[in-house]
């Protein structure tokens, strides 16, 4: 008997009538069961997904101590007693005395305790002076402090240290619990368990604690490229935050060093981390940066980047407190750094890096449970071995389907054409309907609704990528009329038809260079392995017993795909209340979205149509995105600010500015509030509040030298055509921030001309450089970066020069050459603008009235400031 009598027999093996036999090929299951079949996904990434997203171990209490182990009792405690300084600005008393204190007192109490049989501790506290370059701006500073300890083996002979880096300082009005004395403390706790242990390690491991961090990573920049040990250190763990409360994601590595993955992959006992957080993170879409990168472009030494990611909405607020942060979370993250720092302290790679650089590493972990990492040239061999595989069993399946069936290959394939087709229209509705839906809430000025209600992005962008997933594919099958191919085969040159397209994108990304094309390698080697096991079993030919496997296969698929878009959208999801309101956020999130559904639930939400009325389903999809559309839009639900834990972010500063000409005559004296918006909804959740003679920055920008605003930072600068200015009253500042020419000297060239000038004021400062209006004027020297110099911001920006002073204090003196090729100097020549900070001072009564005005779910960020331009 043949394959093909095989399976037109009934299992007791009697020749079944034509009429019965067609019956029980072509028989769907309830509709009942076709309805529950997508809900039984959702529930299932709650039963499933949510809890292992969220698991934390058990913090360790005081008993435990002496095995060990990371204690996070005795973290927990340490970051109390940190957070009761309160916020540590760099420049401010808190920041370099305070808390250099605090560190040095945890540092002497770690000695007393240290076993001095095994290892040696070296302290070292660094004050520093530098600039670097950072978007387009010069970042310098003076006088910033590092904390910097050397835990070392007492028989070791290597010269080759490890580097943990987190930094003690924090952003204005942030107390830091999450952001960064949870890592702080973590790394206190490291230096505590491996000082009173007795594992011996090999290589000597620094622990830096920075004091500069959040005003341009000023004092990792100084470490690296001036501290004594710097040239030592062969590889960095640098730990930071965007979030606070839960688990640590390691997000880049390397660069170029894919062993380092390894290491983790020894050392972290709850594993989190995926090569997708790395590519996104280095494309730009994330609005922060960390000391790594320093460390890698300064230093040259490859590491691991960990940051918090759950709960960013507290992330640079008041409401960063150690309320929100469990001890079990710092005992999750205690465990894989120490971990990790034990391991890499005895890697053999550390002593010579250079010999190790082979290229990027592709890494990820499966529900926190298990890490996986290979070279990203192991990667590009399983994409390519993977979507070839699945392409030859789809020919072989078709094959299959051409000789059981009696009809030709051509007839079959052009069926798989045309559901190939089908399924193009389904990919690009379903990343296309959320994205409309983003775009259409936006215009409507309803942006940002899903902020406070995030189970709102089911009926936003989940159904709508659902019903553009399922609708072109299931309109296809209720008109086919051809009878001669049976449905359960129709059925499956669909699924045919989504992995040709996903094999297809996996080889172009590949190619590109992209190693996240690991995640369609994961969906698709999973379908791989279901068709050839229906192909083997012969159930591929057996009505609809092959669709028992293809979904047993893709519960593996959808838990990991929906558990790491999940990740992104918990952390990108806060970060879009303060991304700025240049562009519209919610694109971001609804192709998250997306990409999502289309990931985790390609292969599935076509199944519906094995079921009877499908159109049942897609009707509930329509009902759900209506029902969440409407919530959103038209109640408080969609409302995007909840007072203290989803709140408004709202920056501005009280400015006093005056224009200078060249004669010295005052052109312009005015006073107001520079609102720089944090999200898409700018001013207009700001009820109560008095905004009469609010008008746009974007006008002056094209009149002034940087807008003729005290811009303070990158971020100013890139927000600044849709920043907010009100005027008031005048302003008196703190205390004067001066410019004062001490002299003008035309050299013996007689075409370059020196002004020395003294600039004094509060520990923040700005300095905006450009010629004035003449094009034959060029800065050819000054007193600051002379890389900075010769690579001019690209126009209309000026040179933008940001300054943060540590433990000491302005004046400052400096001096500006210019050349001119006529050597006439007696006309105007360039424009200088000058801001003074006065960042802690909560300005005057009008100020402090201004702000009590401002809603409960609003969090603030102001500051006095100054702004003064002179003509030269």
């Amino acid at each position: 008997m043949t394959d093909k009598d095989k399976l037109i027999t009934n299992e007791d093996g009697k020749e079944p009538t034509q009429g019965n036999a067609e019956k029980k090929a072509t028989k769907q299951g309830s509709w009942f069961l076709g309805f529950a079949f997508l809900p039984f996904w959702i529930l299932l990434f709650f039963a499933i997904v949510m809890p292992l997203f969220y698991r934390l171990p058990t913090a360790l209490t005081i008993e435990d101590a002496g095995k060990g182990n990371f204690i996070g009792e005795r973290a927990y405690t340490t970051l109390t007693n940190m957070v009761q300084i309160g916020q540590r600005l760099a420049g401010s008393s808190a920041n370099e005395v305070d808390a250099v204190a605090f560190l040095l007192a945890e540092i002497e109490d770690i000695r007393s305790n240290m076993y001095t049989d095994y290892f040696t501790l070296e302290v070292d506290v660094q004050k520093t002076t530098g600039s670097h370059t950072y978007h387009n701006l010069s970042e310098m500073y003076e006088g910033v402090q590092n904390v910097v300890v050397k835990l070392s083996s007492i028989n070791t002979t290597s010269d080759s240290y490890l580097l943990v880096n987190s930094h003690f300082d924090t952003v204005l009005t942030s107390p830091g619990a999450g952001d960064d004395g949870f890592m702080v403390c973590t790394v206190l706790e490291v230096l505590r368990v491996m000082s009173t242990s007795k594992q011996y390690f090999e290589h000597p491991v620094v622990f830096l604690f920075n004091g500069d961090e959040e005003m341009g990573m000023q004092a990792s920049h100084g470490f690296i490229t001036q501290h004594k040990w710097a040239p030592n250190c062969r590889a960095v763990i640098n730990l930071d935050a965007a979030g606070s409360g839960g688990r640590e994601i390691l997000f880049q590595t390397g660069p170029g060093h894919p062993w380092l993955a390894n290491y983790y992959k020894k050392g972290a006992k709850h594993p989190f981390a995926t090569t997708l957080a790395e590519e996104i993170f280095q494309a730009g879409l994330i609005p922060s940066d960390t000391d790594y990168r320093i460390f890698i472009e300064y230093g040259d030494i490859p590491g691991l980047d960990f940051g918090q990611l759950i709960n960013g909405y507290i992330y640079h607020t008041q409401y960063d407190r150690i309320e929100v942060i469990p001890p079990a979370s710092i005992q999750n993250t205690g465990d894989n750094i120490l971990g990790l720092v034990r391991a890499l302290a005895n890697a053999p790679e550390l002593h010579d890096t250079s010999a190790y650089k082979t290229g990027h590493a592709v890494f990820f972990d499966f529900l926190g449970l298990y890490f996986v990492s290979y070279s990203e040239s192991v990667g590009e061999i399983l994409n390519y071995s993977v979507a070839g595989v699945t392409l030859f069993l789809v020919f072989i399946s078709v094959w299959r389907i051409s000789a059981v069936s009696s009809l030709s290959s051509s007839y079959v394939v052009l069926r798989l054409i045309s559901l190939l087709l089908i399924q193009l229209i389904a990919f690009v509705l379903a990343l296309g309907l959320p994205i409309v839906v983003a775009y259409l809430f936006d215009s409507f000025e309803l942006s940002l609704t899903y902020f406070s209600s995030p189970y709102l992005l089911i009926g936003l962008y989940v159904c709508p990528s659902l019903l553009g997933l399922s609708l072109p594919i299931t309109l296809y099958y209720h008109f086919e009329k051809n009878n001669k191919l049976s449905f359960t085969y129709l059925a499956q040159l669909g699924l045919h038809s989504w992995a040709t397209i996903l094999a297809v994108i996996l080889v172009g990304i590949t190619a590109y260079g992209i190693r996240s094309g690991y995640v369609i390698t994961f969906s698709l080697v999973f379908y791989a392995v279901s068709l050839a096991i229906n192909l083997f079993t012969t159930l591929h030919d057996r009505g609809y017993k092959w669709v028992g496997i293809v979904i047993t296969f893709q519960a593996i698929p959808y838990l990991y795909l929906s558990y790491l878009i999940y990740a992104f959208i918990v952390a990108m999801t806060p970060m879009n209340g303060r991304s700025g309101s240049a562009s519209n956020p919610d694109t971001e999130i609804a192709a998250l979205s997306a990409l999502g559904v289309i990931l985790s639930l390609g292969f599935l939400v076509s199944l519906i149509n094995v079921f009877r009325r499908p159109f049942l389903v897609i009707f509930g999809l329509v009902l759900v995105s209506a029902v969440g559309m409407y919530l959103a839009s038209s109640t408080q639900l969609g409302f995007p600010y909840r007072p203290k834990t989803n709140s408004e972010r709202i920056m501005y500063q009280h400015v006093r500015r005056i224009f200078y000409e060249y004669d010295g005559n005052v052109s312009k004296d005015e006073s107001g509030y520079l609102f720089n918006f944090q999200d898409r909804r700018e001013y207009r959740p700001y009820a109560g509040v008095n905004l009469t003679g609010l008008i746009r920055t974007e006008p002056q920008c094209e009149e002034y030298m940087m807008c003729g605003m005290p811009l303070f930072d990158e971020r100013w600068v890139e927000n600044r055509l849709q920043g907010g200015w009100l005027p008031r009253e005048t302003i008196e500042p703190p205390y004067p921030t001066t410019l004062e020419l001490l002299n003008k000297t035309v050299l013996e060239n007689n075409t370059t001309v020196r002004f020395n000038f003294r600039v004094s004021g509060p520990p923040h400062l700005n300095i905006y450089l450009q010629s004035y209006k003449n094009d034959f004027v060029t800065i050819t020297d000054w007193s600051f970066s002379q890389s900075y110099l010769q690579t001019p911001p690209e126009a209309p920006l000026s040179y933008h020069l940001f300054m943060t002073f540590g433990l000491t204090r302005p004046p400052m003196d400096f001096y500006v050459e210019l050349s001119k090729p006529n050597g006439d100097f007696d006309v105007p020549c360039f424009q200088l603008g000058l801001s003074g900070h006065y960042m802690g001072d909560k300005g005057d009564k009008s100020s402090i009235n201004f702000a009590s005005t401002f809603p409960s779910y609003a969090t603030l960020v102001h500051w006095p400031s100054t702004y003064q331009r002179f003509i030269f």
